[in-house]
């Protein structure tokens, strides 16, 4: 998936971060080759051997095969090489779909220590005198995002009293006037 032509879409490296976000990247790439349905519930191998099938179901069971060969070969790429060794011995699309969920996503106590961890970052970050307020918002938000992909339900409002909080004091005059202009408190 070079995505160097056309409308072709490129696998985003997952590198053992943000992998809610990856995920959704991965979930669209499927889409549109056809595949998310195998990725996420596998094809059932018929009972008999192949040769004891019908034509078309054999045919069917080698256009599954090499489907889910396809979609194994994607999701491989898209890993880096410190999180592959997890799915090397995978066959198929959904066993390594599958074991990157339960170890990236977790349990709901998992989730839960995560999120409270990125509730901690979020409450003590602060905007640096040599950080540039794009880049801080920019911080900001990537924290924002993760809290919410957790579940989080986080008010405008809030992220905006956290950022005018959060700022140094060379922006105290900028951020009297926005708060002297805007009611914050209102829902």
């Amino acid at each position: 998936m070079s995505g160097s032509g056309g409308g072709e879409l490129r696998a985003p490296i997952f590198n053992g971060e943000n992998f809610n976000f990856w995920q959704i990247k991965m979930k669209t790439i499927f889409r549109s080759h056809e595949l998310w349905d195998l990725v996420e519930n596998g094809y059932k191998t018929p009972m008999k051997e192949a040769e004891e099938l019908p034509k078309a179901e054999r045919k069917m069971m080698r256009e599954n095969l090499v489907k889910d060969a396809r979609a194994l070969g994607i999701i491989q790429g898209a890993v880096s090489d410190q999180i592959f060794p997890r799915i090397a011995t995978q066959e198929s699309a959904k066993a390594a779909w599958d074991i990157q969920k339960q170890e990236f996503v977790g349990d709901k106590q998992v989730r839960s220590v995560k999120l409270q961890g990125l509730r901690r970052d979020f409450e003590y970050t602060r905007m640096s005198d040599n950080e540039s307020l794009s880049g801080y918002i920019a911080k900001l938000f990537d924290l924002v995002n993760q809290m919410r992909s957790y579940g989080e339900d986080m008010s405008n409002q809030r992220i905006v009293q956290k950022l005018l909080i959060s700022l140094p004091k060379s922006y105290d005059s900028i951020a009297a006037v926005i708060e002297n202009t805007k009611d914050l408190d209102r829902k």
